[in-house]
């Protein structure tokens, strides 16, 4: 368990990370040679993934994207499905190739992180799908899972390659608070102690902080933070939201009722998130829809806001720019077997 204390980030805590870090690397190394797909591979195979293998995968690939998409309409859960891929990739840190879209929060130990709160229900749903498709990895399972609530809720197709290699153990379970927070105060989010306190309270460093860590550009967190058009968030959960429930939100769909949602129609993936904040800065806002720090700063940081203005003008323009940075996302701290990876064919 990762706690945030003073000796948290000592010599001798940093060395078990390097180590841990070092000993995981060298077991995926020795795993994908031998067998391509990590522990998804058939037993027995041997050696690099064949023409044969890599056809029967890519199969299997397709109909397991159309069992995605199904399990969004019957269960009415994209957001959650979002936030799962999302949650699961965000965790990457450029400078020591740690976290990613690897698997890891498959594992009660990544679950656990407070960020995580909740997704444990998007794991269960999965599991059956892992169960019908065992030759396809957690980690493409989950990123799939992602990319296809996205397009069934009405957003672009995002041009997803796959063929990542899950993380064998928890051990290479990242720190927590590496993932974005929605008010202050904020973790520092990168560097050896993401758990600590940042001593800068602006939301711009903070969302900075946590996608250049990831190797993300300005553009790239506005286009993804568009995600939000999808879903809402519960005051049990994070404490942010004012209302536990709207007019919205308070009869579902699904099995969960309630949360405030950042739009009216939290189900459909559009540009409505940014033209909701647009109205808001120009004094429209519904009272009813969330708007925490991190989505207000989007339309007063210089940087930002032009981006913002972009996707709230144009749909399209949204919807190209953030295809991209969602499939970038879904790769970090991958591993690919084969290297290339394996695109599924409409």
């Amino acid at each position: 368990t990762w706690r945030a204390t003073p000796h948290s980030c000592g010599a001798a805590a940093q060395a078990r990370q390097r180590e841990a870090r070092q000993r995981e690397r060298r077991f995926t190394r020795t795993r994908s040679k031998k067998m391509g797909n990590g522990a998804s591979r058939s037993p027995g195979g041997g050696g690099e993934m064949t023409s044969v293998e890599e056809t029967a995968l890519a199969a299997n690939l397709e109909k397991c994207f159309a069992d995605c998409e199904e399990l969004v309409r019957e269960k009415h859960c994209a957001p959650l499905l979002l936030r799962f891929a999302w949650h699961a990739a965000g965790t990457f840190d450029a400078s020591d190739g740690t976290g990613g879209a690897t698997g890891s929060i498959r594992f009660d130990k990544e679950l656990a992180h407070v960020s995580n709160g909740g997704l444990d229900s998007a794991r269960a749903l999965l599991e059956p799908l892992k169960k019908k498709y065992p030759t396809i990895s957690y980690a493409d399972l989950y990123q799939m899972a992602g990319a296809a609530a996205v397009e069934q809720s009405g957003g672009p197709r995002i041009p997803m390659k796959y063929g990542r290699v899950d993380a064998p153990t928890d051990e290479s379970v990242p720190p927590p608070h590496r993932l974005p927070d929605g008010d202050a105060p904020f973790h520092q989010s990168d560097g050896k102690c993401p758990f600590d306190w940042s001593q800068n309270a602006s939301p711009e460093a903070h969302l900075r902080r946590v996608f250049y860590r990831m190797g993300l550009s300005d553009q790239e967190i506005v286009a993804l933070s568009g995600g939000h058009t999808l879903g809402r968030a519960f005051k049990h959960r994070s404490g942010i939201p004012k209302l536990p429930q709207t007019s919205y939100t308070e009869k579902g769909p699904g099995e969960t009722k309630g949360g405030m949602s950042w739009t009216r129609e939290w189900l459909k993936f559009d540009n409505s998130y940014f033209r909701e904040l647009k109205d808001a800065k120009e004094g429209r806002a519904d009272p009813e829809l969330l708007r925490m720090p991190t989505d207000l700063v989007l339309f007063t940081d210089k940087k930002f806001k032009k981006f913002a203005k972009k996707y709230a003008k144009s749909q399209a323009a949204f919807f190209e720019d953030y295809a991209v940075a969602h499939a970038k996302l879904s790769e970090l701290g991958a591993t690919f077997e084969p290297p290339q990876g394996i695109e599924i064919k409409w």
